[in-house]
């Protein structure tokens, strides 16, 4: 430490302070990059977290209220058999059943050919009124069509 005293002390004045200015300068530099920057990433890097959670925990909300308000519009007991109630259903909606077989609380039905989409708006249409499919099969009828087995069930209440 002597020796670099000695050194400074032999330094003309104007080399004095520009030394001391250099060293100023490291200084700042040193406490801007080993502690000021880190800080700020790391404060930046919280900060979108913190907005990522915050939309998680809103979608999640959002989630919430729409499984409590599927859970309030439980549809209504069916308003007659089993079997009726779908034969009602598939009329409405323009099938022909093939079969209807009542087997104890289950229902079979077979469709022998029908679209593809409107099948499935139609067993959409049974979930929401609380008729629940337990087992479907779809075969190709290769028109554009296709041939439906179904077994339906009633949803508990």
């Amino acid at each position: 430490m002597t020796a670099l005293r000695s050194w400074f002390d032999a330094r003309a004045p104007r080399e004095k302070k520009l030394l001391v200015v250099m060293a100023a300068l490291a200084v700042l530099t040193l406490i801007w990059g080993a502690i000021i920057r880190p800080v700020g990433d790391g404060l930046s890097s919280a900060r979108e977290r913190h907005a990522d959670a915050v939309t998680r925990l809103g979608e999640t909300q959002a989630q919430v209220a729409a499984l409590k308000a599927i859970q309030r519009g439980r549809p209504r007991p069916l308003t007659g058999t089993l079997a009726d109630v779908v034969r009602i259903e598939a009329d409405q909606a323009g099938f022909t059943l093939t079969s209807l077989d009542q087997d104890g609380a289950n229902v079979r039905v077979a469709i022998q050919s029908a679209r593809p989409a409107a099948v499935v708006a139609w067993l959409a249409r049974l979930e929401r009124i609380g008729i629940l499919v337990d087992s479907a099969a779809m075969t190709d009828t290769g028109n554009k069509s296709v041939g439906v087995t179904l077994v339906l069930k009633a949803r508990a209440a």
